[in-house]
């Protein structure tokens, strides 16, 4: 059995949260920072958004290396895990640098902590978990990255017979790629949208009883976070359509 990362932790009276702990991510040093971004720049793997199971939060905190490590419980996602593989932890790709039979460690940057809802975790909380997608799984959701666009905040969640409706508030930089009966992952969970509202900058989904059972989002009360990854194709037509228009133009014609 391969032993894990002994964690610098606070005492266990008391119950941090990565949020509580950031000051301290964000006195790293900036060339290590720099060199973390540039490791994240290209696409190594993808994920489906059909979460395989939710794992819990073990320990958290600083650890001797002087980052940030998430240690995790899960059964699932640890049967054919290797060093450096990636696994989505709701919704964000994080690399697994320690495991064993029964846990898992991924390391944390400064700037993940600011780009997701990660640092509202503690001990004890559930996390959507997910391996990255091989070439002969069946593609049952849709093709996440695991790169985290921004939050969103739970603002209602209503029960209708057996399902549960589910409302979440985003940046309107966010929501102008979300669309009704398009994809959307939240907290790494491939979800089809049901309506949008520009008015509201708000966007829901209804999650039957199955996926109630099996994901963290219902586990999570209104005025929380949630992980946002909007589908990547929105992003390309956008691009493709800004660049033409901008080759388009009297003076680039010149040109």
């Amino acid at each position: 059995m391969m032993g894990t990362h002994s964690l610098n932790l606070l005492p266990k009276s008391f119950r941090p949260t990565l949020a509580s702990l950031r000051p301290n991510l964000l006195r790293f040093d900036s060339t290590k920072l720099t060199s973390c971004r540039r490791q994240n720049l290209g696409i190594r793997s993808v994920f489906t958004g059909i979460v395989e199971e939710m794992g819990h939060v073990k320990d958290l905190g600083l650890a001797d290396h002087g980052g940030f490590d998430l240690k995790i419980g899960a059964r699932v996602v640890l049967e054919d895990v290797k060093l450096g593989d990636s696994i989505a932890v709701n919704g964000t790709c994080l690399t697994v640098t320690d495991f064993d039979t029964e846990e898992f460690t991924v390391g944390l940057a400064p700037e993940t902590l600011r780009k997701t809802s990660l640092e509202e975790l503690e001990r004890g909380s559930l996390v959507n978990l997910e391996r990255a997608l091989q070439p002969v799984s069946r593609m049952g959701g849709h093709v996440v990255q695991g790169h985290v666009d921004g939050t969103g905040v739970i603002v209602s969640m209503e029960a209708e017979g057996d399902s549960l409706w589910v409302k979440v508030k985003a940046d309107k930089a966010l929501l102008k790629y979300i669309v009704p009966k398009g994809f959307v992952a939240v907290d790494g969970t491939s979800l089809t949208v049901v309506d949008v509202s520009d008015q509201e900058s708000c966007f829901n989904f209804m999650l039957v009883a199955y996926t109630q059972q099996n994901v963290v989002i219902p586990t999570k009360n209104v005025g929380q976070k949630v992980n946002l990854e909007v589908d990547i194709m929105g992003k390309y037509v956008e691009r493709l359509l800004l660049t033409t228009s901008a080759y388009n133009t009297p003076q680039a014609k010149k040109g």
